[in-house]
């Protein structure tokens, strides 16, 4: 029967964890507080804005919120970073993403000081990930690895297979994988004989961006798929990089959208926040 990865009960578990730890670094004295600043008012910006808020208050960190106008200038939002990276009160800086288009993104995420940088989109700390170093973990891959390890999936010296090569998810996914000992692959949209590459996976992870690409015959018989995909299918239901209704006969576990993926990328979030206070 195949095993259902649920994000929602993994990620309530990591955030009752960080929520004692919080607790307990409180008492030695320690605060957290995370700058989130958002740039305009898009509609899914502003829901995800609003879920690292509730995060926040949850696990019992302070939470500093920083709504600017669309016309905001890059000027003006690099020198509320470099205001940030000062401040001895703020720990960690979100500059939620996309941003408008005046605004050049590489930019913002190198004006963030590395070591406030709880995404883990800087240079530094890819280069870190890289290298094995410590740093801030980019969210959704180190997401996915608690959902493997935390539903029992081994990982070491497994077949993985990874779906896409953005620096958000497959780059870091790669390197996090490789550091608990898989034999990694990346497949893109130039990848030749695809279906043959993904078919080999004992871990197949979809971050390709087309709705419910992977279907059955991609995936081989009690594979592990993990869908990092979130669409609008043409009922406007949501739905993933997945065809889940096939693939799910045929695999031995695989996560939901929504309801997989999803939750995880902001529990790590706020592991990386408490991360800021642990040393």
């Amino acid at each position: 029967m195949t095993k259902l990865i649920d994000g929602k009960i993994i990620s309530k578990q990591i955030k009752d964890e960080l929520k004692e730890e919080v607790r307990a670094l409180k008492e030695q004295g320690k605060e957290i507080c995370l700058a989130v600043i958002q740039v305009g008012g898009d509609a899914a910006s502003s829901v995800y804005v609003n879920n690292k808020k509730k995060a926040c208050a949850y696990i019992g960190i302070e939470s500093l919120s920083y709504e600017l106008e669309e016309n905001t200038s890059e000027e003006e939002l690099v020198g509320l970073i470099e205001e940030l990276n000062r401040s001895e009160k703020v720990n960690g800086i979100l500059v939620q993403l996309p941003l408008p288009k005046h605004i050049d993104e590489d930019r913002i995420i190198r004006t963030i000081s590395p070591d406030k940088d709880v995404d883990g989109f800087h240079p530094v700390s890819v280069g870190r990930l890289w290298l094995g170093e410590p740093g801030f973990l980019s969210c959704t891959p180190a997401g996915i690895v608690q959902l493997l390890k935390r539903s029992g999936i081994e990982i070491e010296g497994k077949e993985c297979v990874i779906l896409g090569r953005s620096n958000i998810v497959g780059k870091p996914m790669a390197a996090l994988m490789l550091r608990e000992n898989a034999t990694v692959t990346i497949a893109h949209s130039r990848t030749k004989n695809l279906k043959d590459v993904t078919r080999r996976a004992d871990i197949l992870i979809a971050a390709v961006g087309q709705q419910k690409m992977v279907t059955a015959e991609y995936v081989k018989e009690g594979a592990v798929v993990i869908d990092v995909g979130i669409h609008r299918d043409t009922q406007n239901k949501l739905c993933g990089d997945v065809d889940f209704q096939g693939v799910s006969e045929k695999v031995s576990a695989i996560t939901p959208v929504p309801g997989g993926v999803g939750p995880m990328t902001i529990a790590m979030l706020m592991n990386n926040c408490v991360e800021t206070a642990r040393n």
